[in-house]
């Protein structure tokens, strides 16, 4: 980890250090989250690359526009990247409406809806993982807007990389419907949403250990079934 003084000014408040000083004493844990990120990345390419190429090609042929969406994400310290996913909506989607996805969105597509019941749009995310940007369990990414709008105490979930999956996104899987009928959707996220999820987030980051990361990976693959 880096020292503390050298994190963001944002960073260098006491509700993070509290989170720092608990990840501090985790160096072995951590070390062993980077490894088992990079095997199970290398693993599930080899697996899922045909399926990969199946779904790359369902997407081009059945909608105008890009395979992958490509987004600016908020990743480990406030680092920027861009995330992997198959596209699921319309071309140029994000200019069409809000940042976020509601039930029953037209900007969807037909083969998206089906990718995302099942978060098969999610598995270019291992590339992600592959690069450092990302871990198969954390904090899901946030878009910069978004975390502009951070209490102090969420920065520390920056702590740790970005993950594919995690608790909050577990328990809110069906946050489309939760959005569904509503007129400002940004606010309804920022405000109700986005702080019930980063209570997930911040159990998460107080008490990780790469037991837990593990269990979580069972408990997604359970969700998604």
């Amino acid at each position: 980890m880096k020292r503390f003084e050298k994190l963001p000014d944002e960073f260098q408040c006491n509700e993070v250090k509290a989170y720092y000083d608990i990840l501090r004493k985790k160096k072995f844990s951590l070390a062993l989250k980077r490894v088992a990120d990079v095997i199970l990345a290398l693993i599930l390419t080899v697996i899922l690359i045909i399926p990969i190429i199946i779904i790359a090609l369902c997407v081009k042929c059945t909608s105008k526009g890009p395979v992958f969406f490509k987004q600016v994400r908020v990743t480990t310290y406030g680092k920027k990247f861009k995330i992997l996913k198959f596209r699921t909506m319309v071309e140029n989607a994000d200019k069409l409406g809000s940042l976020v996805t509601t039930d029953g969105d037209a900007r969807v597509t037909k083969i998206g809806s089906f990718l995302r019941k099942y978060r098969l749009d999610e598995l270019p995310q291992i590339f992600n993982v592959l690069s450092g940007n990302m871990s198969v369990v954390g904090t899901r990414p946030e878009v910069p807007k978004y975390v502009q709008m951070y209490k102090p105490e969420y920065y520390a979930t920056l702590l740790l990389p970005a993950g594919i999956t995690s608790l909050a996104s577990i328990m809110y899987k069906d946050e489309e419907k939760m959005l569904d009928g509503q007129t400002d959707i940004d606010k309804i996220y920022i405000e109700q949403i986005l702080p019930e999820k980063m209570k997930y987030n911040l159990t998460y980051t107080k008490n990780f250990n790469f037991r837990q990361d593990i269990k979580l990976m069972f408990k997604t693959v359970k969700e998604v079934f």
